[in-house]
C-alpha cells in the first residue's frame, strides 16, 4: 500500500515538495522517492533502467525491431491538485521542461494548488455512410432508430458495460455531398477507449447503412474528443511570480514586481488569444507538459496532440488552450482541452516504467490522469508566459540546455556541471566552446 500525499503543502517527509531534489545524484533521487511512494527501490531502477523495456518486449510490440530508444524519465514536484499532492512523472526530452513545471507549480501551491474536473467523460465514434439518396430522411430515420442502435452497440462490448460503461447518446450529421455520418458517444471508463468505440462502430454500420440508404465509408473514432474534456484552472499571487527561477536558470538583469508581471502574463495571453501564430506556440508550451505526462504513462500522445489542436481550431479560427486574467492583485489562469487517457490496457500491461508512472502518481480513475496531465499543461504555460515576461525564454532554457551541449562536447559524468557552468557563464552555449572548456579543465588538471 502505498502512503497517501494529502499531506500539508510544506510536509518534508511526503507529498510532492522535496527541497533540493535537484542536487542530488540519480540513486539519491531514487532512494528518495522509494521512500516517499513506499515503492520498493529495485523495482524503480528496473523499471526506468535503460528504458525500462528490452528488445525482446519491444518486438511484441510493434514491427521491425532493431532495438529500443530510450528518453529520459524524470518527476514534476510541488504539483497539489484538488488538494492532493502529486509526484508527476514526465517524458520528455526537451531540457527546462520539468523543472519549468514544477518551478510553476511551487507558485501556485502558494494560492491552494490547481483545481481540475472532467466536463465530461465520452469518447466519440463515427460511421460514416455515403452516396445517400435522400440526405434529410436519412437523418430523420437514423435518429429514429437511436436507442436500436445503441443497443447494437451495447452488446458489441459486454465486458465494458459490466464496468458501467457503454454507449450514451447518438448524433446524427448530414455533412453535405451526400453524406451523413453518425456520432456514438461511448463511457469508456477507465481505459483510452480506441478499440472499444471501433468495436461499436464496426457492430452497428451495416444497420446504419441499411437504415440511411446509403454505402458504408468509414468506422472509427475520432480523436477530437470534445465530449470528453478536462478543465483545470489556478491562481497566483502576484508576490510569488518573482520567486527565484528553477535550478539552471538565472535570475533577469531587471525583475519587475509581482503585479508588472501579472500584467505582463496577461498581455501575452491576449496575444495567443488575437494571433494563431502566437497561439500555436502558445498551446506548444502547454503540450509540453501534457504529452510528457501522456508518454510517462503509456498513453498515445499523437492521439492528445491531434485532438488539442483539432479543439483549438474548431471555432474556425485557431485559439489557445489556456487564457490568463487579472483577478484583484492575483493571476488566474484556466485550461480547457479534450483529453483521452487510460489506466487500463494496452502499453500500460507490458511497459514496467507506465505501470511505475501510476503508482507514483496515485491515480485511480482515468479521468484524475486527465486532471493532473491538464494542469501540468497549465503549469507549463504559467512558466513559458513568466520567462517571456521577464527574462526571455532562453536565458533559463539555455542554461539548462548547456549541460546537454558539454556532454555532447564528451564531457564525463565528473566533468559536465562544471563545463555547462562555464559555458553559461560566458553566454556561447555551442558544442565549439563547450570543447575549448573542457580541454582547458582537463588541462588544469
Amino acid at each position: 500500500m502505498t502512503q497517501s500525499r494529502d499531506s500539508s503543502p510544506d510536509a518534508d517527509a511526503s507529498g510532492s515538495r522535496i527541497p533540493g531534489f535537484y542536487k542530488l545524484d540519480i540513486a539519491g533521487r531514487r532512494k528518495e522517492i522509494a521512500t516517499r511512494a513506499a515503492i520498493d527501490e529495485q523495482e524503480i531502477l528496473a523499471a526506468v533502467a535503460s528504458g525500462g523495456l528490452d528488445a525482446g518486449t519491444a518486438d511484441k510490440l510493434v514491427e521491425n525491431v532493431l532495438g529500443t530508444y530510450s528518453l529520459p524519465f524524470g518527476l514534476a514536484l510541488n504539483f497539489r491538485i484538488n488538494g492532493r499532492d502529486r509526484l508527476v512523472p514526465m517524458v520528455v526530452e526537451e531540457p527546462s521542461v520539468i523543472a519549468a513545471a514544477s518551478n510553476a507549480a511551487k507558485m501556485v501551491r502558494a494560492a491552494g494548488g490547481f483545481c481540475a474536473e472532467m466536463v465530461e467523460s465520452l469518447m466519440t465514434t463515427q460511421v460514416e455512410v455515403y452516396e445517400v439518396r435522400d440526405p434529410a430522411r436519412a437523418v430523420e430515420r437514423l435518429e429514429s432508430h437511436a436507442a436500436e442502435l445503441l443497443a447494437l452497440g451495447t452488446r458489441a462490448v459486454p465486458n465494458l458495460v459490466e464496468r458501467g460503461g457503454g454507449p450514451r447518446s447518438i448524433d446524427v450529421r448530414d455533412i453535405g455531398q451526400d453524406r451523413v455520418v453518425v456520432h456514438v458517444h461511448v463511457d469508456c471508463r477507465d481505459a483510452m477507449g480506441a478499440n472499444l468505440v471501433n468495436s461499436i462502430a464496426e457492430a452497428i454500420g451495416p444497420r446504419v447503412a441499411e437504415l440511411s440508404g446509403g454505402t458504408l465509408g468509414l468506422r472509427i473514432l475520432t480523436n477530437l474528443c470534445d465530449r470528453r474534456r478536462v478543465r483545470a484552472t489556478c491562481r497566483v499571487h502576484a508576490k510569488d511570480l518573482t520567486l527565484a527561477p528553477g535550478p539552471g536558470s538565472e535570475p533577469p538583469r531587471v525583475t519587475p514586481t509581482g503585479a508588472e508581471i501579472v500584467d505582463l502574463i496577461v498581455e501575452a495571453s491576449r496575444f495567443a488569444e488575437l494571433d494563431p501564430y502566437r497561439a500555436a506556440t502558445h498551446n506548444k508550451g502547454i503540450m509540453n507538459g501534457v504529452d510528457a505526462v501522456v508518454l510517462a504513462t503509456g498513453n498515445d500522445f499523437r492521439a492528445v496532440e491531434a485532438g488539442a489542436h483539432a479543439y483549438a481550431a474548431s471555432s474556425g479560427r485557431y485559439r489557445p488552450l489556456a487564457t490568463w486574467r487579472r483577478d484583484g492583485a492575483d493571476l488566474v489562469g484556466t485550461l480547457e482541452l479534450p483529453l483521452s487517457l487510460g489506466i487500463v490496457g494496452g502499453t500500460l500491461r507490458v511497459h514496467p516504467a507506465a505501470r511505475l508512472s501510476l503508482r507514483l502518481l496515485e491515480v485511480t480513475t482515468a479521468g484524475e490522469l486527465q486532471e493532473v496531465a491538464a494542469s501540468v499543461g497549465l503549469a507549463s504555460n504559467l512558466a513559458a508566459l513568466r520567462a517571456l515576461a521577464t527574462e526571455g525564454i532562453q536565458r533559463g532554457h539555455m542554461s539548462l540546455h548547456a549541460r546537454s551541449v558539454a556532454a555532447a562536447a564528451g564531457a564525463g559524468d565528473d566533468e559536465v556541471e562544471r563545463v555547462a557552468a562555464a559555458i553559461a557563464e560566458l553566454g556561447s552555449i555551442t558544442l565549439e566552446e563547450a570543447g575549448r572548456q573542457l580541454a582547458k579543465l582537463r588541462e588544469e588538471r
